[in-house]
C-alpha cells in the first residue's frame, strides 16, 4: 500500500509493536472478539513473557493472569471465558483475524466461501487466488507468503489443536450452496439503526446471500438503506440530500422472500 514502507518494520517476528499489534488485531471485536484482552493487558502479558504470538492466547492460565498487576481472579475468568467463546468464531472471521496483510473483513469472507478450510487455502496458488472477487495480485502474493512461513504454520497448528474453527461448518456450507437468489444482484446496501426481527449481522448475511453488497457509508452509489429504529442522523441527512431510498425491515423481508 502507498506509504507503507515508510512505517512497516521488516522484522515482523521480533518487533514488539508488530507482535502486540497482531495480537490486538486478533482479539478485536470484528475478529475473535475476546473481551478483556485490551492493549494494556496485552502489553503487560507480553512483558511478562506470557504472550509472544496469537497462539499463546490459548495457553494462558487463570493463575498467571490473576497474578498480574491490575488484574485478579475476576479479570482472569473474564479473559478465559472470552478465549473459550472465541473457539466458536466462524472460519471467515478467523481468516480475517490472522492478520494477513491486506486481507480485510470483506475479502476474508469472499476467500472463505471459495476456500472453505485452512487446508484448502494453504495450497492455493497466487493465480487461483486472483480468480476470487477483490483479490488482486498483491493480496494473493501476501496469502501465499503467509503460508510459506514455517512460523505461521506452527501457529496455525497450535490454533487448530486449541479448537479454533479452521473450516466452514456443515451448516455454513449448506447455506452457501443454497445461495441462489440474485434479487439484490448489483445493489449496494447500507444498514443503519436497530432491528426487531433479525440482528444486523443476520441482515448482512441475507444481503450477501441474495447477491447484494454491504457498504458502510451512504453515497450516490448506494441502492437503498435498510433502516431500523434510531437510524443515525448523519446517514439520514445524507440519504435525504442524495435522494437515497429508505427501506423498512418488513419491506426488505418481503422483497427477498
Amino acid at each position: 500500500m502507498e506509504g507503507e514502507a515508510a512505517w512497516r518494520c521488516p522484522n515482523e517476528a521480533g518487533c514488539p509493536p508488530q507482535i502486540k499489534g497482531k495480537i490486538e488485531h486478533f482479539v478485536s471485536r470484528k475478529a475473535m472478539n475476546i473481551d478483556g484482552l485490551g492493549e494494556e493487558t496485552i502489553d503487560l502479558l507480553y512483558r511478562q513473557g506470557l504472550l509472544h504470538n496469537i497462539a499463546d492466547i490459548y495457553d494462558l492460565k487463570a493463575e498467571d493472569i490473576a497474578a498480574q498487576e491490575r488484574l485478579g481472579e475476576k479479570s482472569a475468568q473474564n479473559i478465559l471465558d472470552g478465549i473459550e467463546a472465541s473457539k466458536q468464531v466462524p472460519w471467515a472471521r478467523v481468516l480475517f483475524a490472522l492478520g494477513i496483510r491486506m486481507v480485510g473483513e470483506t475479502t476474508a469472507k469472499k476467500i472463505a466461501r471459495v476456500y472453505t478450510s485452512i487446508d484448502s487455502l494453504q495450497w492455493a496458488t497466487a493465480e487461483q487466488l486472483c480468480a476470487i472477487e477483490d483479490v488482486g495480485p498483491q493480496i494473493a502474493e501476501n496469502i501465499v507468503a503467509y503460508f510459506n512461513d514455517i512460523r505461521n504454520l506452527e501457529i496455525l497448528d497450535r490454533l487448530r489443536k486449541a479448537g479454533v474453527q479452521m473450516a466452514l461448518s456443515d451448516e455454513e456450507i449448506s447455506n452457501l450452496n443454497s445461495q441462489i437468489s440474485n434479487v439484490l444482484q448489483g445493489q449496494s446496501i447500507v444498514i443503519s439503526g436497530t432491528f426487531s426481527q433479525h440482528s444486523r449481522d443476520e441482515y448482512k448475511a441475507m444481503i450477501e446471500a441474495h447477491g447484494g453488497k454491504n457498504v458502510g457509508s451512504v453515497s450516490k452509489k448506494t441502492s437503498f438503506i435498510l433502516a431500523g429504529e434510531n437510524m443515525g442522523p448523519e446517514k439520514l441527512k445524507k440519504a435525504e440530500a442524495l435522494g437515497v431510498k429508505l427501506m423498512t425491515e418488513d419491506e426488505f423481508l418481503e422483497m427477498i422472500k
